[in-house]
């Protein structure tokens, strides 16, 4: 599934917790790894010297020579290579240079100019690049290089690009022998918004539901039939949170102990109307577990 692992780094502590995680994927689905340091482009457009050039690529170099430190600790080799350029674009690009399958990213971190920006440079990953994305918050035992992966939640709303979800999350249960739940939310505030008075009926509710219940047991079919040997389970929730299906999805998550989630970068909302990737952004900013975005389909 994974035969090549780009871990774009920079230094922060986002950024090494996604490398730990990168590297543990590549040492268990025996891939290759690689870690690249960005030199921001801008960053070097505001040095008065090449001594001062010269610091910043030292330094993407002693960030990279940390992570070969880190991979040598779990036995998995890493090749390193240090880019100059716009961050998010030279990550897309290097990863089609290198056939990468995954690429694996911090939610957010420190840039050359001592900034917060690679949670911005993470999204801009995502919405250019066509490589699956894993990304990582900071992790409350930042030392470690072991993760456990037995509960996996894969979204679904029903649309062709939330298909695309179906291969990757049924690799990765088969490989960590996970429970997959899948999961859709019926957004009851999104869906009140389409009509101007007296609230939703209850026939209404019920055909939402069905559809979400249409969809898990697709994906169900779909995951069982590419993983024979993986459990699933399938769920319909409701939310009447403002913040809406990601609310429905941070719940889902926390009340069922879910480690891994794997959503795709756009779809449909149950009204056929929201998008998806307002989903994925929003939930990117605020759950807590490592969350595989797959692009969508052609």
């Amino acid at each position: 599934m994974y035969d090549h692992i780009l871990v774009p780094v920079d230094g922060s502590d986002e950024a090494t917790a996604a490398a730990r995680r990168g590297l543990a994927l590549a040492k268990d689905f025996d891939a290759t790894a690689e870690a690249v340091y960005v030199v921001e482009q801008r960053a070097l457009a505001l040095t008065r010297t090449d001594r001062e050039s010269a610091r910043l690529r030292e330094h993407g170099e002693s960030v990279l020579a940390e992570i070969e430190s880190l991979a040598a600790d779990i036995g998995q080799s890493v090749t390193t290579e240090l880019l100059e350029g716009k961050p998010s674009a030279r990550i897309d690009e290097y990863a089609r240079e290198t056939d990468a399958g995954l690429i694996v990213l911090g939610r957010q971190g420190m840039t050359g100019l001592g900034k917060r920006l690679l949670g911005g440079v993470t999204e801009q990953v995502l919405h250019r690049t066509a490589v699956p994305v894993f990304v990582v918050s900071a992790e409350k035992q930042a030392d470690r290089d072991e993760f456990d992966y037995s509960r996996l939640l894969v979204t679904t709303d029903g649309s062709e690009n939330a298909d695309t979800v179906t291969r990757h999350a049924a690799a990765v249960a088969d490989r960590y022998d996970a429970l997959v739940h899948v999961l859709n939310v019926v957004d009851i505030q999104a869906a009140g918004g389409a009509f101007n008075a007296g609230g939703l009926n209850e026939t209404f509710i019920e055909r939402l539901e069905a559809n979400g219940r249409d969809a898990v047991a697709t994906t169900a079919d779909e995951l069982r039939t590419a993983a024979p040997d993986i459990s699933v389970e399938t769920a319909v929730e409701q939310t009447t949170s403002l913040d809406g299906v990601a609310a429905g999805i941070q719940e889902y998550v926390s009340d069922n102990d879910i480690d891994f989630v794997v959503m795709a970068s756009h779809g449909r909302s149950n009204l056929k109307r929201q998008l998806l990737g307002s989903v994925t952004s929003q939930l990117l900013r605020t759950v807590d577990v490592p969350v595989l975005v797959t692009p969508r389909s052609n």
